[in-house]
């Protein structure tokens, strides 16, 4: 073993490890979907969700600083005020992953308009998986089983929610789609 992959499966290196495999995952995922997808004419939504990932690990990173900011002003930690640090970081967490399951449940549903039965299921299990991936990138941010368990759950139920209805998805997540 590599004195890299030492140092980074040292105990010591959770956090590096957790942000390498999820950074990791991600690409592997944008990767074998386009794969995946390419023989159906649907390598568009690789190329939408890749794109799209970007702009989530930029927005994660801006709203967890925004976070750790505010935590600090309002001394907000976890040994003084446990439960006001905990439920202050599953809303943003939570906000942010309910934002990607969104997003992605607007490519899979105008994707799977126009697709075959067989292709549109497989659009919408890349959907699912997709909303998992974006779970485990939060769980870089927002570390501990509570956040990682809810974002879980909460990314895999809102992307069924907004594929069974699109306009709750746009009207909370629509004004920041548009942005771009």
């Amino acid at each position: 073993m590599g004195v890299f992959a030492r140092w980074l499966l040292h105990e010591d290196q959770k956090e590096w490890f957790d942000y390498f495999f999820a950074l990791s995952l991600n690409a592997v995922f944008v990767a074998v979907i386009a794969l995946l997808l390419w023989p159906f004419g649907k390598a568009t939504v690789a190329l939408s969700l890749g794109k799209a990932y970007w702009m989530f690990w930029t927005v994660l990173i801006v709203t967890s600083a925004v976070m750790v900011l505010a935590q600090r002003i309002f001394r907000m930690d976890l040994y003084s005020h446990y439960d006001a640090y905990v439920i202050s970081g599953l809303i943003v967490s939570g906000f942010v992953q309910v934002g990607w399951s969104a997003y992605a449940a607007s490519v899979v549903r105008s994707s799977a308009a126009e697709a075959s039965i067989a292709v549109a299921i497989v659009l919408f299990i890349v959907g699912v998986i997709s909303s998992w991936v974006a779970s485990v990138i939060v769980g870089v941010y927002y570390m501990g089983s509570i956040y990682r368990t809810v974002n879980s759950l909460l990314g895999i139920l809102s992307f069924v929610v907004f594929c069974v209805w699109p306009a709750a998805g746009l009207a909370i997540y629509g004004w920041f789609f548009d942005l771009f």
